[in-house]
């Protein structure tokens, strides 16, 4: 009876010491916000080398989180990081930021065109060009 009640004991110590673990592995660190868009998502991580991954050097210090469709525990998605400018916080969006040896916010670049290849330039031409609003929807201009 005595054993019994011990491994009873044990297991629920075990279980709530795994329960615990998981709630502390998977808890965000905070939550990271675009400066530009109000993008929010949590992170899980901040740096170079994200946790569970055996190769992965991301080349800017990043706000990461783990990939929330998959169960793979050396999936991450990258949120955003340090404009290497002004410091602002930017998401990697192209609407947001890019990324050209060191993670630069629009309004920088913007700011700072001329320092850019031309290759740079072009793509964010591109980028400007307004996409076609069906015909059904009416316009924003009253």
């Amino acid at each position: 009876m005595l054993r019994a009640q011990r491994g009873k004991e044990s297991k629920e110590r075990f279980l709530w010491t795994l329960e615990m673990a998981c709630e502390t592995e998977c808890r965000p660190l905070g939550v990271f916000t675009c400066q530009l868009c109000a993008l929010t998502a949590p992170y899980s991580y901040v740096g170079q080398k994200p946790p569970d991954t055996q190769s992965v050097v991301l080349l800017e210090e990043s706000y990461v989180m783990k990939d929330p469709f998959t169960s793979d525990k050396d999936r991450f998605l990258i949120l955003g990081s340090k404009c290497s400018l002004c410091s602002r916080l930017v998401c990697v969006g192209p609407e947001c930021s890019l990324f050209y040896s060191k993670r630069f916010c629009l309004p920088c670049v913007q700011e700072n065109i001329d320092a850019f290849p031309q290759e740079i330039r072009q793509d964010l031409e591109k980028r400007k060009v307004p996409s076609k609003r069906p015909a059904s929807q009416p316009s924003s201009r009253t």
